[in-house]
């Protein structure tokens, strides 16, 4: 008998390796189908997220016809019949007639929301379409109409336009920020070093929205990223979100995001809207290392301000969150520890915001170009963080074409001329175009300031607003950069949603929490908006000066 010891035979032992070999195997492809299933369920709890908190509850139900606003519905099919039906002279074509037609219809529409912004942009498609076929070209070669041809490639030239790629490019960014949770965590990092102070976390606020701005190209995103974090602290100390805790920290962050949409090019869509208008009829490109040198101090000085003001205008029932940094510990760990995706996310996003700040210094790719390509990476499989199927459930595709349809509403007024007679009619009668540079400034800011209380989208706003800009700033004698740095910032004043709750999607995401009031956002943001003019003057008058803008 073989003692105990004895060592198996060679041959025993290959059979025993071979036995193991296919349950290793598949043990290996058990692990990688379980962890491919916990990232699917990951990004299909972000796609419920984002359905969860998205737009009316009455959508694409038998009750969605309510949302239909009648009276104001049918007062901008009178505008635009009262327009079409006015005497003009003949240095208005009838093609530039029928395009300020169709502006004040989308005014009209767009202020008061009578229908969803989508749909007034697919109404706006149809009217371009259809009433320029019947009016000459905007060429003056020859009186016979153009044809529905040539009126349709207007009605969707703004699809053909880089801007709205390089919008769709950073919403696919933003909706990997989601699907991987990272904008979350970059937030909860930045509170746990914030403390429990209720001054310091106002700062952590505030920085966190700085941050977010260059990697998440989405005010709404970014709003959706912090906003819960916040409101997760105020309930931490047992306070209710309308306290006034609550509503220190949620303006706050609604208006730092604001803020930065100035500081940087890429952080809102409406500014692509600018450059992609001044790109076609200034014949000029704003590189996005160019826009920051030119903006982000005036953010960086209206974020001090933006602390004073809040310290100022809200006192919060307590010092300190006590127990804030449990909570933030207890949310970094249902987070757990950082994913591959999280990472190879932080990879793509750190060379990216590298190719824009060096785009044209040390490469001719544009900011478009680069942000496709980082979007290809992201979705490629294996190396990439999420999907198509999630990338199409976390993307708002309206937002898309109202983006496209404005450019081409815009490209509309530039083309047929019909900007630069509403910018003589209404500019020109004040004679601004003679005033100095700094006076046209004040004066354009203050009414640019005051028309954005009836427009609740930025974006529709820079589409009608710049487009007439253009021609005022083309009209200047010997304007610095042939007018450039005034459109620039009109551009900036565009952005400014301090005012009120329905200035901004991100104050309305804000504001659906309850933790303030109107009257709260008001009082906050009256100074800012003065503060934020007051400094528009001074930069005007000396740094942008220096700089060659003005």
């Amino acid at each position: 008998m073989a003692p105990e010891n004895t060592p198996p035979h060679p041959q025993q032992e290959t059979k025993q390796d071979t036995a193991h070999a296919p349950v290793g195997r598949l043990r290996t492809a058990a692990q990688r189908r379980a962890k491919l299933a916990e990232q699917a369920r990951a990004e299909q709890e972000a796609v419920e997220r984002h359905e969860s908190g998205r737009g009316h509850r009455f959508q694409d139900s038998v009750l969605s016809h309510l949302t239909l606003k009648m009276g104001w519905f049918a007062l901008a099919w009178a505008g635009l019949i009262v327009v079409l039906l006015l005497p003009t002279g003949p240095d208005l074509p009838l093609a530039a007639k029928q395009a300020l037609a169709i502006l004040v219809f989308a005014v009209i529409m767009w202020v008061t929301e009578a229908v969803s912004y989508a749909v007034s942009s697919i109404m706006i498609l149809g009217l371009i379409a259809v009433m320029l076929a019947f009016a000459p070209p905007a060429t003056g070669e020859g009186n016979t109409a153009m044809g529905t041809a040539a009126s349709l490639k207007l009605a969707l030239g703004g699809f053909a336009s880089p801007a709205v790629a390089l919008v769709a490019a950073a919403l696919a960014l933003a909706a990997a920020m989601q699907a991987t949770g990272l904008h979350k965590r970059l937030a909860l990092l930045v509170l746990r070093f914030a403390g429990e102070k209720t001054r310091n976390i106002l700062i952590g606020a505030i920085v966190i929205s700085i941050i977010l701005a260059f990697f998440v190209p989405s005010a709404t995103a970014r709003g959706g990223a912090v906003v819960p974090i916040l409101l997760g602290m105020v309930a931490a100390f047992g306070l209710q979100a309308n306290s006034k805790l609550g509503a220190l920290l949620i303006i706050t962050a609604a208006q730092s995001i604001s803020i930065w949409n100035i500081g940087i090019k890429t952080a809102a869509a409406q500014n692509q809207v600018a450059i992609g208008f001044i790109r076609d009829q200034m014949h000029t490109d704003v590189p996005w290392g160019q826009w920051f040198l030119w903006a982000a101090p005036w953010s960086a000085l209206m974020s001090v301000a933006l602390y004073f003001i809040m310290r100022w205008a809200i006192k919060p029932e307590v010092e300190e969150i006590r127990g804030g940094k449990e909570m933030i510990r207890q949310e970094l760990a249902k987070l757990g520890p950082i994913t591959g995706k999280e990472i190879r996310l932080i990879v793509v996003s750190v060379l990216l915001l590298l190719m824009w700040s060096t785009e044209d210094v040390l490469h001719p790719f544009d900011s478009t170009t680069t942000t496709l390509v980082a979007i290809g990476v992201l979705l490629t499989p294996r190396i990439g963080v999420f999907s198509w199927k999630t990338v199409e459930k976390l993307i708002n595709w309206g937002t898309l074409i109202v983006f496209a349809v404005g450019i081409s509403l815009g490209s509309l007024l530039l083309s047929t001329g019909a900007a630069a007679w509403l910018s003589e009619r209404t500019f020109g009668a004040l004679g601004l175009a003679h005033m100095p540079i700094l006076a046209m400034i004040a004066i354009v800011t203050a009414f640019t300031i005051l028309i954005h209380l009836g427009f609740a989208s930025a974006t529709s706003l820079s589409s009608a607003l710049i487009p007439v800009f253009i021609a005022l700033a083309m009209s200047i004698p010997n304007a610095a950069q042939g007018g450039l740095g005034f459109v620039i910032i009109q551009q900036f004043v565009i952005s400014f949603g301090f005012l009120l709750p329905v200035s901004a999607p991100q104050n309305m995401l804000a504001y659906g929490t309850g933790a303030f009031t109107a009257k709260q956002f008001l009082k906050v943001g009256i100074p800012l908006t003065i503060v934020g003019y007051l400094l528009i003057m001074l930069f005007s008058a000396t740094y942008w000066s220096w700089l060659g803008l003005v």
